[in-house]
């Protein structure tokens, strides 16, 4: 059964019988994955509540001074920690349950390693945007109850993200709405008292924290889980396949580096930069293993240059999981990491190590050097399969003797069963990998393999011939690599883009409550010129006109005209509405920043992450910007913004301005790039 039953519809909801859910989750579907997440949430509360109790054990024992009390006090820790080991293994088997995540076809091949999703609790965002809607931005909050109502329920979703792109999607959708979040409502001096809470994915332990960058990063490892999950479920029978495996789990390890370089100070066991480093080593080795099931794929013919291809690219498998169980036994990890990965881990390099001598032994035993054969070709291939030849042997004078062909390929035979029988041995002391099938179907029939070959060539004396086969040189046609989260690709709807462009309504932007000025156009002559673009500026202010007697200040910015919002209004589209007006009262509301230092706006490049260059509100100044308030005319016969006449029409378009590039201008809802960095660069304090 799929994840979930979604057609190709452009609404963002879908409907299927009678709930409703978005694009990319569906909560009612009952598959084993979804269950195991059930499983799993059950579990942490429980790893929550046996916490909560050895707490205040411990503090009972710190507090008691009767011997007694604490005699009886150390019995009740005991027995708490025994409960706290047995369910952090019960998490473990959770963890270790990869037939669940594999792919539904019959298949021969050792099973992968997904990660798991990081479980949270509800966070009502309504109490706290309400308040700072009203103390901030000086609006009525219930105006907004609708857009904070689409945050809850897209946090909602991302708890239960099908196992497919639109899952990704919708993530990335949440992730790039935090970027607006935290900078419309978290200003850097103070904490908004939403409390989100994460549980670690391998340790159940739950982590609470007022501070965003917990949210961002905990759905960016999510992120990172689900790509996992997606090429764990990918038909690693056929070509494409393998190619889409491949590209998941390196696009995996893509966003757990991205987090591991965003967030080095995270209080989350499973996203500290240690386990993080693990897990991308873990990501890249699983995706060189499905490189290797792509090479093999056509099958293997007995052929000598194939055979060294496969034995090198079966060799770099096995180096990349030794490092990576050196890695995993390596503190602080080990204390973490679950045992039955580290176990896996050291099965699959001694099983790819042996492979790799089995496929050398085949290409020294079953082929011959014959004349007509190109005897330079076969040379530097068996020279480049070793770092240095046995003593006393060279690559073309092993290639003519069949004698030293035999004798060095057996070597290589017996090393591929000793490798295979420590495979079997390390996946036989781990409880969860006995419970394996497959993997002991695999190993078993690769030993048997390697054990038939050598015994039909095995002789009396070999114990005394034989040397040991050197190591054989790991090398790959395709290094795997990480591939970095491409968040431009994903346009989000800024939610709460009615409160104004991004650039100066912003929680750390701070200014006064809209003004109403009342005023009218004498003779056509507003009394000042504008500039800007989204929200306009009251520019060059003629201190006796009459909107500067009702409370106007030089650059006021322009909120509404006549209750008409016009924050996302264009300088033109401002224009053409004062100029409707005519010599009637003119309605204004203005707001003044409080940072005099930012209330102009000054020519200025902002770059955000995954997205080009842009110029963000650039004005040019007339000729006479330079000139002081002494030098300036504010003879009230002097026009400043005037329609009547085309020389006035000339000195209201004196003041120029670049549009903001990707900026909406219309006040209704559209898609629109993050205008922003995507994360918060005071990481440290996280």
């Amino acid at each position: 059964m799929t994840d979930a039953l979604l057609p190709a519809a452009p609404q963002p909801l879908e409907k299927e019988g009678h709930c409703y859910f978005r694009k990319g989750c569906n909560p009612l579907a009952q598959t084993g994955r979804s269950k195991l997440q059930n499983q799993r949430a059950a579990l942490n509360q429980k790893i929550l509540k046996a916490m909560r109790m050895r707490t205040g054990a411990e503090n009972l024992l710190k507090a008691a001074t009767n011997q007694k009390v604490r005699e009886q006090v150390r019995l009740e820790l005991s027995f708490l920690n025994s409960d706290l080991q047995m369910l952090k293994e019960e998490l473990e088997g959770l963890n270790i349950s990869v037939g669940v995540y594999q792919n539904t076809e019959e298949a021969f091949t050792i099973p992968l390693i997904p990660l798991g999703l990081k479980e949270t609790k509800d966070v009502d965002f309504s109490v706290a945007l309400k308040d700072f809607i009203l103390e901030h931005y000086s609006e009525d909050s219930y105006l907004y109850e609708n857009e904070i109502a689409d945050l809850m329920d897209l946090r909602q979703a991302c708890r239960t993200p099908s196992r497919n792109e639109a899952g990704v999607e919708l993530l990335m959708s949440y992730f790039l709405q935090l970027g607006f979040v935290e900078s419309r409502f978290f200003p850097p001096t103070r904490q908004m008292g939403i409390l989100f809470t994460w549980y670690d994915s391998l340790t159940g332990v739950p982590v609470s924290q007022q501070n965003l960058l917990l949210e961002k990063a905990s759905i960016l490892f999510n992120i990172g889980a689900l790509y996992t999950q997606i090429g764990t479920r990918c038909n690693r029978q056929t070509e494409a396949g393998l190619e889409s495996t491949v590209d998941a789990f390196q696009r995996a390890a893509g966003v757990l580096n991205y987090l591991k370089e965003t967030f080095t100070h995270t209080p989350s066991y499973d996203m500290s930069p240690a386990m993080l480093s693990v897990l991308v080593k873990m990501m890249l080795a699983q995706a060189q293993e499905s490189m290797l099931e792509k090479v093999c794929l056509p099958g293997l013919q007995n052929e000598f240059f194939l055979l060294v291809k496969v034995a090198q690219e079966t060799a770099k498998v096995g180096e990349v999981y030794r490092q990576l169980h050196a890695a995993m036994n390596q503190e602080p990890v080990k204390e973490n990491i679950p045992y039955s990965w580290a176990s896996l881990a050291c099965v699959k390099a001694h099983h790819y190590e042996a492979l790799a001598h089995y496929f050398t032994a085949t290409l020294l035993i079953d082929h011959q050097l014959k004349p007509g054969e190109d005897e330079d070709h076969q040379e530097k291939c068996l020279s480049q399969l070793y770092s240095h030849m046995p003593e006393g042997l060279t690559p073309l004078g092993t290639l003519k003797n069949v004698h030293q062909r035999q004798l060095l390929g057996k070597s290589h035979l017996c090393r591929a069963v000793t490798h295979h029988e420590e495979s079997m041995r390390e996946a036989s002391l781990c409880k969860k990998l006995r419970n394996i099938e497959v993997l002991q179907e695999v190993l078993s029939a690769a030993r048997q393999r390697s054990q038939l070959k050598y015994s039909q060539l095995r002789e009396d004396d070999d114990l005394l011939n034989l040397t040991d086969a050197p190591d054989i040189v790991s090398k790959t046609e395709r290094e795997v690599e990480i591939i970095l989260p491409q968040f431009s690709k994903v346009t989000v709807t800024d939610f709460f883009q009615k409160l104004g462009p991004l650039s100066v309504f912003s929680a750390n932007k701070r200014w006064t409550a809209p003004r109403s000025i009342h005023f009218t156009a004498e003779e056509g002559d507003l009394g000042f010129t504008l500039r800007g673009n989204s929200p306009v500026q009251v520019h060059f202010l003629d201190p006796y006109c009459s909107a500067a007697e009702a409370g106007t200040k030089e650059g006021d910015y322009i909120v509404s005209i006549q209750d008409v919002d016009c924050k996302w209004l264009t300088l033109s589209e401002v224009m053409k509405m004062l100029k409707s007006f005519g010599q009637n009262d003119i309605e204004m509301k203005v707001v003044s920043l409080l940072d005099a230092t930012s209330s102009m706006h000054s020519k200025c490049a902002t770059y955000s992450v995954g997205m080009q260059k842009t110029y963000s509100m650039i004005c040019l100044g007339v000729d006479g910007d330079d000139k002081t308030d002494k030098t300036k005319k504010v003879s009230k016969k002097l026009s400043f913004l005037s329609w009547g006449t085309n020389k006035n029409r000339q000195k209201s378009a004196s003041t120029l301005c670049l549009p903001s590039v990707g900026v909406a201008m219309p006040p209704v809802k559209k898609k629109l790039s993050s205008p922003f960095s995507l994360l918060n660069t005071d990481s440290s304090l996280y």
